[in-house]
């Protein structure tokens, strides 16, 4: 079972961390139009490196979402951002909802 589609009420833009090149980072063709929800909550999570750091914007999605950690959002305010930690949420046999949690900058 998904997070119903109803519950996600924004609409945000990833474009997907791909890797550095000589030039700096890289990233794939933005994806307009995903369906969130988005919590504007300052938090402190940990990064990939483990360091604690503070994230101002969690993210709900539907659990095939591809937004590694770097990516860059445009949140529903116009902000942009990038995806600090990226969490895949299941239950197989329970029944609760898979999903895709982001923690933003």
């Amino acid at each position: 079972m998904n997070v119903p589609e109803w519950l996600l009420v924004h609409r945000i833009t990833i474009e997907p961390y791909r890797g550095d090149s000589a030039y700096g980072p890289t990233y794939g063709p933005p994806v307009a139009d995903v369906r969130a929800l988005v919590a504007e909550t300052i938090k402190t999570v940990r990064d990939p490196q483990g360091r604690e750091v503070t994230s101002t914007a969690q993210i709900i999605a539907a659990p095939d979402l591809d937004c590694p950690a770097e990516s860059r959002i445009t949140l529903p305010d116009g902000r942009t951002t990038k995806a600090i930690s990226v969490a895949h949420h299941t239950a197989p046999g329970l029944p609760v909802p898979a999903c895709t949690e982001v923690s933003a900058e």
